[in-house]
């Protein structure tokens, strides 16, 4: 891609050869990104779950509102953060954080009953989310 270039009027200009991990630096900060994206889309996932409900069945107007608003978002995120992290990983990841932090708030908002088992299988499927992010 670079060409490598000598003489006097090419000192201090950078080459590929001087600098070989540039590519791979905009590249870890495209990948940062679509992780960023990712998280952001899964708590998303969590509102749109969350307003679907309280929109009871498209009969509230602000909570479907809400929905389809946070739904668009949540799927861009998603297809977004395809770009650079592999499907299977990113929609575990999608779904793993959406799935946690909508049982989450329904037990906070006394929907869903908080057991200890409960909490336990949330955590568990928190360790798997960021398993999945370690080894990727």
């Amino acid at each position: 891609m670079w060409k490598t270039v000598s003489g006097p009027l090419w000192e201090g200009v950078r080459t590929r050869e001087q600098y070989p991990l540039t590519d791979d630096c905009q590249r870890d900060e495209a990948v940062s990104l679509a992780w960023t994206v990712l998280i952001l889309s899964g708590v998303l996932e969590a509102v749109w779950a969350s307003a679907l409900d309280a929109s009871r069945g498209f009969r509230r107007l602000w909570p479907s509102v809400l929905f389809l608003v946070s739904l668009l978002a949540s799927f861009l995120g998603l297809a977004y953060a395809m770009l650079e992290i592999p499907v299977g990983t990113a929609y575990a990841v999608w779904v793993g954080i959406g799935a946690v932090l909508t049982a989450a708030w329904a037990m906070a908002t006394r929907r869903d009953r908080p057991t200890l088992l409960r909490i336990a299988l949330l955590f568990g499927l928190v360790a798997c989310v960021v398993g999945l992010k370690v080894v990727s």
